[in-house]
């Protein structure tokens, strides 16, 4: 059982909840271990159709643990002689990046370092209004992890991008907002609704594969250098998802002017539309 996160489906929709108040939902290395595990368990559960992340107490992340004092990052678990060293929130980051169902942060209270570097990956952020944001790492003598140099820029623009982090200020849920960072801003007792009704938008009366296939596409073609790159993806994702089961379905339950029964499932009908795509190794 993980003892630092908090996880359940319901109604189709899996929460996460990061669990350690105390702390204000400090980031650990079991956190991340937690995290991942639990996005294996979401990708590998069709009933799983959407996925909401936020935190308990009145924080969403303060950012990594720092009880550890001034060695708090020269002792990770991954020793650095003799093995490679890895960044923690990059490994949470890259697994949310390979998610194949959609998922929202819901950032409940303050989020700095990577505890808003880890949500970037995701595909919204909604933010209660009273949140506060930074990127912090020059304060820590530290830099920007958990791949946020390819995320946050992509997001916000680079100019916006190099202010949060060349400031390293603490910034409101309205600027998170207008600067794009984050999709809208909720009463700190609404904002788990609005999210629940975001998600539930995503997970009903949708083809659950089609929506795992778009999130790869849009994801991937963001490195792409070229829209044909765009184009191939498309034509063959096009080519075998108009033969499949969902999309008979989903053309004939709009002609009969009712609810789609979508059957194609993410562990067995996922089909492979980047035949040439190799991630990356460290």
């Amino acid at each position: 059982m993980p003892s630092e996160i908090l996880y359940d489906v319901t109604n189709h929709i899996a929460t996460i909840t990061l669990n350690r108040p105390e702390r204000l939902n400090a980031f650990t290395n079991t956190m991340k271990r937690e995290l991942i595990a639990a996005f294996d368990e979401i990708d590998a559960d069709d009933d799983v159709r959407a996925v909401i992340m936020t935190g308990a107490g009145r924080a969403f992340c303060a950012g990594a643990d720092l009880s550890g004092g001034g060695d708090t990052f020269a002792a990770q678990d991954t020793p650095r002689k003799g093995a490679i060293f890895r960044d923690g929130g990059g490994m949470v980051s890259l697994r949310i990046f390979d998610l194949k169902k959609p998922i929202i942060a819901a950032i409940n209270g303050p989020a700095v370092g990577v505890g808003v570097t880890m949500t970037l990956p995701m595909d919204v952020r909604m933010v209660a209004d009273n949140a506060r944001i930074g990127f912090v790492f020059a304060k820590r003598g530290i830099v920007p992890e958990a791949c946020s140099s390819w995320f946050l820029p992509r997001i916000v623009g680079i100019s916006q991008a190099m202010e949060w982090v060349a400031t390293a200020r603490i910034f409101s849920a309205a600027e998170a907002v207008s600067q794009g960072l984050a999709r809208s801003s909720h009463a700190p007792t609404d904002l788990l609704s609005a999210a629940r009704e975001l998600a539930t938008e995503m997970a009903s009366n949708t083809s659950a594969v089609s929506i795992a296939v778009a999130r790869q596409m849009m994801w991937r073609m963001l490195g792409a250098s070229h829209p044909m790159d765009a184009h191939r993806a498309d034509s063959t994702a096009m080519s075998i998802r108009g033969t499949s089961a969902d999309a008979r379905e989903g053309i004939e339950s709009f002609l009969e002017k009712r609810p789609a029964e979508f059957v194609d499932r993410v562990s067995t009908d996922m089909p492979d539309i980047f035949p040439d795509w190799v991630p990356p190794t460290f």
